[in-house]
C-alpha cells in the first residue's frame, strides 16, 4: 500500500502557514514504552511510530497506521512550508544539475561470450535501456527497456541482469516497492516474449548453469529480508517446485552468488563481517554435489576466482590483516596446498584482483590511495599505472575476457569526470575510451583539489581530500560541505560528482574526511573504527572539522556536515558531541536508534550487523553503544540547523529511526535553529529510482545550505 494520507490526529499538530504566521513544527505525542534487555530498561516515548510490513501493506490502514502517516505527512508539510522561500532556488539548482548531464549518454561496450553489451540513456528518460550487439555486426538490439517496466509505478529498481550461456534468455530482478525484494523474470531475447516463470522475494541476483535451463538464485527471509537460501530453478517449471540447494542456518550470515572468470564454477559465498565460507557448483553439472572450498573459521575472510585450472584466493589467513593472494590447483583446494602469489604487507591493503591468461592485476591501497599493479605471470615482472594526480580514485572495470592483454579500468578525481580506459599490459599504453560529459561549460582547470592530513585527538593522522574553485581565499570565510561515511571498512574515495559544481561555483569548498571505520589506510583503520573503538569514527570527523577551521578553509559559522545511513549515525553522534562546530548538518537516511535496532533480530539486516557494532545483549556492548547512540544521547542543548531525509519503504534503515530522532530533538533542543525532515513516501534507502527524480533531493539539500549562507541565486 503506497499511500499519502493527510489526516490530523491527536498525535500531531500540522504546520501553520496561513495568515502570515510562522510555520510551526509538528509535535509528536509521547506514549511511554519501556525497551527491556537483560535487565536493562530504556524509555522510548516514540516507539509508537513503528509499523510492521503487514500494517504498511494493508488495504485498509488501522488506527496506528493512520496516526503514523499523519505524523510523517505533517513533517513533510512543515518542511515544505519552511523551505517554500527556497523553491525558486531549488528549481534553479535542479535544472542546473540536470543540465550538466548528457541526456543521451551510454556506457562503453564490453565483449562477453560473443556479444558486446552496453547501457544507454535516452533523452528525457529516467531509466536506462540495456543493449547488446553480436560481435562482428553493427546492429544493437534492445534487451530491456527499464522505462517501459517503470510505467505506472512510483518506484522501479532492476538488478541482477544475467544472460544464459547460449545467449538466448535474459534473467533479471524487478522491485516496485523499494524494499529490495526482487521478483525474478525471464525474457526470450529472440522473440522478446516474457517466459511464464516468475519467482518472488529474491535478491535479484542469479547465475546460469551451462545447460541454459537451470538458474540459481537467493531467496530472502520474508521478515528479516536476510539473503539466506540458495534455490535452483529449472525453466518451464513452477517456482513452487524450486529446490533449496543450500540454506545458511547462521542468522549472522548472508549468501551471495557469483561465477568464476573461467565460467566453470558457480560460487556460493556465505559471509558476515568477520568470516566467509565459499561453496562451489560445477556449472556443467548443476545437479552435482556442492563442494566447500575452505570450511569457515571465525575471523577468516576469503574470496576466490578460477582460471586455467588454478584457483586464486584473496585471504587474511595467518594474520594477514591487509590480505594476501594465494593459489592452488583445482584438484586440491585445502589451505595446506595454497601457495603464495602476493605476500601480506603491513602498509598495503590488497583489496581486489583480476586474473588473465598471462597477467594478474592487483588493486591495492597505499597511503589511502588506490593503485593498480600489473604482474606478468610468465616472468613475474611488474609495474604500476601512473595516474598523475594528488588525490583520485581508480579501480578495475569489467573484464570478462581472459585471453587478452587489455585491462579495462576506471579513473576519477575531484576534478576529473569518471573515465574508462583500456590499458595494454604488454605495450604499457593506455587508451581513453570515454570520459563522462559534463555539459554547461565545465572546465577542470577552473578547480583545484588537495590532500591534507588532520591530526586526531590521539595523534593519528587522518587524510582529508578537498576541492574548490580557483580564486578561493583561505581566510576562514568560505562555506564548506564536509562529507564522510566511516563504517563497514568501506572507503570513501575522492571521485567526481558534477552536482558538487553547483556548490563550488557558489564559493563552497567540498571536503571528504577519510575517517577510521573505513579502510582508506588499511584494515587496521577499519578495526580502529568499529565495535568498542567506534568512538574514533566520530572524534576523527570532529577533529577534521576543527583542523579545517584552524587552517582557515572555513569557520564554524559556515561549516556543514553530511553523511548517509551509517554516515547518518555519524551525523547524529557529532551533533550530540560537538554541535557548535557546525552551522548545519544533513543526515541522509540516518541509522540513529542503534541500541533498539541491534536488540531486535526481527528487523531486517540486524543479525549480521552484530560484528560491526556489537551485540547489545552483552552488557559491555550495550553500555558502549548506548554511550554514542544518537537517539539515546539527545540532550537539552543547542543543535545546528538540521535537515533529515528518510524513505517510508526503507529496508536498510527503517523510517521510524529518523522520525523518532527528529521528534525527540524537537522536544529537547534549546535553540531556534531549523530542524526539518523530508520523508519520501514512495521510496526506500536509495531514494527515488529515476536518474533525474533523485536530483530533487540533492537540490533540496543544497538549497538548505545555501539559504543558511544567504545565497539566493
Amino acid at each position: 500500500m503506497k499511500q499519502t494520507i493527510f489526516l490530523l490526529t491527536a498525535a500531531v499538530a500540522l504546520a501553520i502557514t496561513s495568515c502570515g504566521k510562522k510555520p510551526q513544527p509538528p509535535v509528536a505525542e509521547k506514549i511511554p514504552y519501556v525497551v527491556e534487555s537483560n535487565g536493562n530498561e530504556r524509555l522510548d516515548n516514540y516507539f509508537w511510530m513503528r509499523l510492521s510490513d503487514e500494517q504498511k501493506n494493508a488495504e485498509t490502514p488501522d488506527s496506528q497506521t493512520v496516526k503514523v502517516l499523519a505524523y510523517l505527512n505533517a513533517e513533510n508539510n512543515y518542511a515544505d512550508a519552511l523551505m517554500k522561500k527556497t523553491e525558486p532556488l531549488q528549481e534553479k539548482l535542479f535544472e542546473e544539475i540536470k543540465g550538466r548531464i548528457k541526456q543521451d549518454d551510454e556506457t562503453v561496450p564490453y565483449l562477453d561470450n560473443g556479444y558486446w553489451y552496453h547501457t544507454k540513456y535516452l533523452p528525457g528518460k529516467e531509466y536506462p535501456v540495456l543493449y547488446r550487439r553480436k560481435d562482428g555486426t553493427d546492429n544493437p538490439e534492445v534487451m530491456l527497456d527499464i522505462n517501459l517496466l517503470a510505467e505506472g509505478h512510483d518506484y522501479t529498481g532492476v538488478g541482477g541482469a544475467s544472460v544464459s550461456t547460449d545467449n538466448n534468455i535474459l534473467a533479471y530482478g524487478i522491485d516496485h516497492v523499494s524494499r529490495r525484494q526482487y521478483t525474478m523474470q525471464f525474457k526470450d531475447l529472440n522473440t522478446g516474449e516474457l517466459l511464464p516463470d516468475n519467482i518472488l522475494n529474491t535478491t535479484g541476483q542469479s547465475v546460469w548453469a551451462a545447460d541454459n535451463k537451470t538458474i540459481f538464485y537467493v531467496s530472502k527471509d520474508p521478515e528479516t529480508l536476510r539473503a539466506a537460501t540458495v534455490m535452483k530453478h529449472v525453466l518451464g517449471t513452477p517456482a513452487s517446485e524450486d529446490k533449496a540447494v543450500f540454506n545458511e542456518d547462521d542468522e549472522t550470515f548472508s549468501v551471495y552468488l557469483g561465477k568464476t572468470k573461467s565460467k566453470e564454477y558457480i560460487i556460493l559465498t556465505s559471509s558476515q563481517t568477520l568470516t566467509t565460507e565459499v561453496r562451489l557448483i560445477e556449472a556443467a553439472n548443476p545437479d552435482g554435489k556442492i563442494m566447500v572450498f575452505e570450511p569457515r573459521k571465525v575471523g577468516h575472510e576469503y574470496s576466490i576466482d578460477h582460471l586455467n585450472g588454478t584457483f586464486y584466493i584473496r585471504t587474511n589467513a595467518d594474520d594477514a590483516k591487509n590480505f594476501k593472494l594465494m593459489s592452488c590447483l583445482e584438484s586440491r583446494t585445502g589451505m595446506s596446498t595454497w601457495k603464495e602469489v602476493i605476500p601480506h604487507r603491513d602498509d598495503v591493503l590488497f583489496e581486489n584482483f583480476e586474473v588473465f591468461d598471462n597477467y594478474l592485476v592487483a588493486d591495492e591501497r597505499i597511503k589511502g590511495l588506490t593503485n593498480l599493479r600489473i604482474i606478468n605471470l610468465a616472468d613475474k615482472s611488474e609495474h604500476f599505472l601512473d595516474f598523475g594526480e594528488e588525490t583520485y580514485t581508480a579501480g578495475i572495470n569489467v573484464n570478462p575476457q581472459a585471453n587478452t592483454t587489455m585491462l579495462r579500468y576506471s579513473y576519477s578525481s575531484l576534478t576529473t569526470p569518471n573515465s574508462v580506459y583500456d590499458y595494454d599490459m604488454a605495450a604499457r599504453t593506455k587508451t581513453l575510451l570515454k570520459q563522462d560529459s559534463v555539459l554547461g561549460g565545465f572546465d577542470k582547470n577552473n578547480y583545484e583539489s588537495k590532500r591534507l592530513w588532520a591530526t586526531a585527538t590521539d595523534g593519528t593522522l587522518v587524510p582529508v581530500s578537498l576541492v574548490y574553485r580557483k580564486g578561493f581565499t583561505q581566510d576562514g570565510t568560505a562555506p564548506m560541505l564536509l562529507y564522510a561515511y566511516g563504517s563497514y571498512g568501506s572507503s570513501t574515495d575522492p571521485w567526481f560528482r558534477s552536482s558538487i559544481l553547483s556548490l563550488l561555483d557558489r564559493g563552497f569548498v567540498y571536503a571528504i574526511a577519510h575517517i577510521r571505520g573505513g579502510s582508506e589506510m588499511g584494515r587496521q583503520w577499519y578495526e580502529d573504527g568499529k565495535l568498542l573503538k567506534k568512538i574514533n569514527t566520530f572524534t576523527d570527523f570532529n577533529d577534521c572539522a576543527r583542523f579545517l577551521i584552524n587552517e582557515k578553509y572555513t569557520s564554524a559559522d559556515n561549516l556543514y556536515a553530511m553523511g548517509g545511513s551509517a554516515g547518518g549515525l555519524l551525523m547524529g553522534a557529532i551533533a550530540n558531541m560537538e554541535p557548535a562546530l557546525y552551522n548545519g548538518i544533513i543526515a541522509q537516511v540516518p541509522f540513529v536508534d542503534v541500541v533498539s535496532t541491534m536488540l531486535d533480530a526481527t528487523i531486517p539486516l540486524t543479525t549480521f550487523e552484530w560484528d560491526e557494532w556489537g551485540d547489545p545483549r552483552k552488557q559491555e556492548y550495550y553500555d558502549y553503544m548506548l554511550s554514542y547512540s544518537p537517539y539515546d544521547q539527545v540532550k537539552a542543548q543547542d543543535y545546528p540547523n538540521m535537515l533529515v531525509t528518510t524513505g517510508y519503504w526503507d529496508s536498510q534503515v527503517q523510517y521510524w529511526e529518523p522520525a523518532k530522532w527528529v521528534a525527540k530533538l524537537r522536544d529537547m533542543k534549546t535553540d531556534d535553529n531549523i530542524l526539518i525532515m523530508d520523508v519520501n513516501m514512495v521510496a526506500g534507502h536509495g531514494g527515488a529510482s529515476g536518474r533525474f527524480e533523485r536530483l530533487k533531493t540533492t537540490a533540496l539539500e543544497y538549497a538548505f545550505m545555501l539559504d543558511l549562507e544567504r545565497i539566493t541565486e
